[in-house]
């Protein structure tokens, strides 16, 4: 591939490895199904060939024994990155995670952070029903001393994983299975501290702001284009950083729009759609929404096995449509 071709979200992942792995001897990669060519899409292809076994690792079935072996291994000076080919799975190492690598650098006065960084992949569709195919984001962003970032866009895919790792917290790093074929040209890497990316504006608007968290960033920007041709102009704002969460871009924005519509694709109740709304809320001025805020999320319900359930289970673009319409034309 040559610099100036365009890329997809897989393959600007597996860029982010290979400047990681050539730059930094200390990262390595731990996780299910490293070697295969198809676990992990084409995100890790060659990895093993490139930088060998040593440090593109291999584990047996235990996601629980690799979290927990990649976060000791921080805590010595590695930076480790976990791999779970599917965040359903990721529940058995919970407790590593949520009372390990969260809680170390509190416990100890930040005397000790594991640097350790745990890539989470959302797998939906394909009838593969209600235990591989949920998006826990919400969850693990509700724990204090866990970093939960979710890239959007292919440069996102890269400089987002790269910053993850280099950050000194631990960090939860979330890819989408149906982001992989977005393709973009990426620019050289330049290295960014985590701690200052956060929610970013991609498409400017003046009649309502949208907000979207990971894959439901991309159906916003293409509700956007459609809507433009009916005349009503929207800001989409794409979320990127979920814990520690920031909502001052969104709130500048809402306050121009008057109008707010969060797009998310894990479920509704206790979801992060409804921590931007209540954060927007409680941070603008009383009369500055002209209407009352939407979200468009997963019903609170299971993951159905059949092809045509799911196709009215998950929010598409027009679902996004017909919510931005009715805000802005009925408020």
């Amino acid at each position: 591939m040559s610099a100036g071709d365009p890329v997809n979200y897989g393959e600007a992942i597996r860029e982010g490895f290979v400047y990681l792995l050539e730059t930094y001897p200390e990262v390595f990669c731990i996780g299910q199904g490293l070697w295969s060519p198809w676990y992990v899409g084409n995100t890790m292809t060659d990895l093993d060939q490139l930088f060998g076994r040593d440090r593109i690792i291999d584990t047996p079935v235990s996601e629980l024994a690799c979290t927990g072996a990649a976060i000791g291994a921080s805590l010595f000076g590695y930076r480790p990155i976990v791999v779970h080919p599917r965040m359903d799975f990721m529940v058995l190492a919970a407790d590593q995670i949520i009372n390990q690598a969260a809680k170390w650098s509190h416990m100890l006065g930040g005397q000790a952070s594991p640097a350790v960084t745990i890539r989470s992949i959302i797998n939906r569709g394909g009838e593969q029903g209600a235990q591989h195919s949920q998006a826990l984001h919400s969850w693990f962003a509700h724990i204090p001393g866990l970093r939960v970032v979710m890239p959007t866009t292919v440069q996102d895919a890269r400089d987002l994983l790269i910053s993850s790792v280099l950050c000194d917290d631990p960090v939860m790093y979330i890819d989408d299975r149906w982001l992989y074929e977005r393709t973009a040209v990426l620019p050289a890497v330049t290295e960014r501290p985590l701690e200052d990316e956060g929610p970013k504006i991609l498409r400017h608007g003046q009649d309502i702001t949208v907000v979207g968290v990971g894959h439901s960033t991309w159906l916003s920007e293409q509700a956007a284009q459609h809507l433009e041709e009916e005349q009503i102009s929207v800001e989409v704002i794409d979320v990127r950083v979920l814990n520690p969460f920031r909502s001052d871009i969104i709130c500048e924005s809402v306050k121009r729009t008057g109008k707010l519509c969060v797009i998310d694709g894990g479920w509704r109740t206790a979801g992060m759609g409804g921590e931007i709304i209540a954060a927007v809320v409680e941070n603008i001025e009383s009369g500055v929404l002209k209407a009352s805020p939407v979200r468009v999320t997963l019903p609170d319900a299971p993951v159905p096995t059949s092809k045509a359930l799911e196709d009215g289970y998950y929010p598409s673009v027009n679902d996004v449509i017909d919510a931005a319409k009715k805000l802005v034309r009925h408020g």
